[in-house]
């Protein structure tokens, strides 16, 4: 029998001993034999847990450092939406609230009903001010059509006068020249009248001629006489007629002015009457009124949640003052990276995202864009190191990501804190 199952006896009479309620003494010689066969044990142990930790190393820290030298992450980053202002375009007061915090609604819901009793009066009285337009448009459009009828027909009137007063005109004067025609005769006879008078007058005083023929003659030059005057007299006449047949001319021509003065006057009146702007001002008036009374209900202008409410019922409320907000279902992610993780980041690059609020779960987005200006640049004071203590400061440019796969099970609210990762390879 060898050592080792001498040692392996003891130690089994040992266990019986004790299990029997006595205890032998172990002697010293026995620990010195057993701590040597320990100690390769222990640096085995030590080897095997050194071999795990290398192996863990391995499989995760590998994976890890290659994500992490290939991702720019920040945890200064939140969930953000565009939110959307409920206002009114109109001051009335509330009648009716449709909808309560943290409802969802849909696109085009009625959200608000205001009171529309003094809209619906602006509508009929727009509306009574349109009719009423368009009747003065009518009566004042048949009224000049009528004037400029009226005008045509004195005009075509006067028109119908002026040949006639223009043929007057030329029988007068050829009445004139035929009386005109007359006079040298009747000249030349009383010229002749009169030599035979002086000549037998002469003859008479010389006792040659008796004084009977002297009377023959005398009378014989009152005759041409008369008939010289008559002459004259027809010459004049037909110098009247001939004046009177030109002013009757002149006055035909000064009543087709007149009446073409008329056709201008109505026809200025009839475009007057149909100048829409006093038609088209009621009808801009009545959409007005028509918009308003529409403004008194209030829709949803996205798919969203309400959020914030402070309209109530009863409430007289301003235009443009904000009534309640609107989030919507689509959101994103603004990320404040610092600006030395900006060198190789674009947009279009794949991020992930950790929300603190789901652990263990990734979303996926990708860089929609990049703010051309730091945060800084847009504060109410910005810093200036003007002076000659300047201190560096590292800024952050925010960038936006949007979220590709949003889930309905684990909705993204507007304020959450999230890491974000872009791959930048």
């Amino acid at each position: 029998m060898d050592t080792r199952e001498v040692d392996q006896q003891k130690t089994a009479t040992e266990r019986k001993g004790n299990g029997a309620g006595g205890s032998l003494p172990r002697d010293a010689g026995a620990d010195d034999a057993e701590q040597p066969r320990s100690r390769p044990r222990r640096r085995v142990f030590v080897a095997i847990g050194l071999a795990i930790v290398i192996i863990a190393a391995l499989v995760w820290g590998v994976p890890w450092l290659t994500y992490m030298l290939s991702h720019e992450g920040t945890d200064d980053a939140h969930v953000a939406a565009d939110e959307v202002a409920v206002t009114s375009k109109i001051p009335e007061r509330i009648d009716r609230i449709l909808v309560d915090t943290n409802q969802p609604v849909r696109r085009g819901q009625l959200l608000i009903v205001l009171d529309n009793k003094d809209e619906l009066a602006k509508l009929r009285q727009a509306r009574a001010q349109y009719d009423l337009a368009l009747a003065n448009e009518r009566a004042t459009t048949e009224q000049g059509q009528g004037g400029v009828s009226q005008a045509n027909g004195q005009i075509a009137s006067v028109q119908a006068q002026v040949p006639v007063a223009q043929d007057a005109v030329v029988q007068a004067a050829a009445q004139l020249r035929a009386a005109q025609a007359q006079v040298p005769a009747a000249q030349q006879l009383y010229d002749k009248a009169q030599a035979d008078y002086s000549r037998v007058n002469s003859l008479v005083s010389t006792g040659d001629v008796a004084s009977q023929q002297l009377d023959a003659v005398r009378a014989q030059s009152a005759g041409a006489a008369a008939q010289l005057r008559a002459a004259e007299d027809q010459v004049s006449i037909a110098q009247a007629n001939v004046a009177a047949a030109q002013g009757r001319v002149a006055a035909s021509d000064a009543a087709v002015a007149a009446a073409s003065g008329a056709v201008t006057t109505a026809q200025g009146k009839l475009l007057q009457a149909a100048d829409p702007s006093q038609a088209e001002a009621a009808a801009a008036q009545l959409y007005l009124a028509k918009q308003n009374l529409n403004y008194t209900r209030i829709y949803a202008a996205t798919d969203g949640y309400i959020g914030e409410k402070s309209a109530e019922v009863g409430q007289t409320i301003g235009a443009g003052i904000t009534l309640m907000t609107i989030v919507p279902h689509k959101v994103y992610v603004t990320a404040n990276y610092k600006e030395t993780q900006m060198g190789k980041m674009r947009v279009g690059q794949s991020a992930d995202i950790r929300v603190d609020a789901y652990k263990g779960v990734t979303f996926h987005g990708h860089v929609a864009s990049i703010n051309p200006a730091s945060e800084n640049t847009y504060a109410l004071v910005p810093a200036q190191n003007a002076s000659g203590n300047f201190v560096k400061v590292t800024q952050r440019i925010p960038v936006r990501i949007e979220v590709d796969d949003q889930r309905a099970d684990l909705p993204l609210r507007p304020g959450m804190s999230v890491e974000t990762y872009v791959n930048v390879k």
